[in-house]
């Protein structure tokens, strides 16, 4: 299953980032400047696993970005329609490697599993 689930992340990083590139003309400076932004939020499980888990799953939820997405289309907003490209590209490339919605417990505490060396408290 774990396979599938990065297969699928897989697929979903080329369509988004195709998406972004070819039919909305995206740019490769704000491509690789904002790819990793969401990974920021990994600052913040210096204050609590909770909090860090929060603003993790809150930048990296791929429903919200294809709001946001959707939002930019709807209001004619480039930067905001490929914002949510680019975020949705990068949370694609985090499910590509393994890494999911964090519980509040952990940060090696996912919704496709243990990642890791925190592996069940190894």
């Amino acid at each position: 299953m774990k396979n599938l689930l990065k297969l699928e992340g897989f697929g979903l990083l080329i369509f988004f980032s195709t998406l972004y590139f070819n039919t909305f003309n995206g740019s490769w400076l704000l491509y690789l400047c904002l790819f990793f932004v969401p990974d920021i939020t990994f600052l913040l499980y210096m204050v609590s696993s909770k909090i860090g888990g929060y603003f993790y799953n809150f930048l990296h939820h791929q429903g919200l970005l294809v709001l946001i997405f959707i939002i930019g289309m709807y209001y004619k907003n480039d930067t905001l329609l490929k914002i949510g490209l680019i975020f949705l590209s990068h949370s694609s490339f985090d499910r590509l490697l393994g890494y999911g919605l964090k519980y509040p417990d952990s940060f090696f505490n996912t919704h496709l599993g243990w990642i890791g060396k925190g592996e069940k408290g190894k």
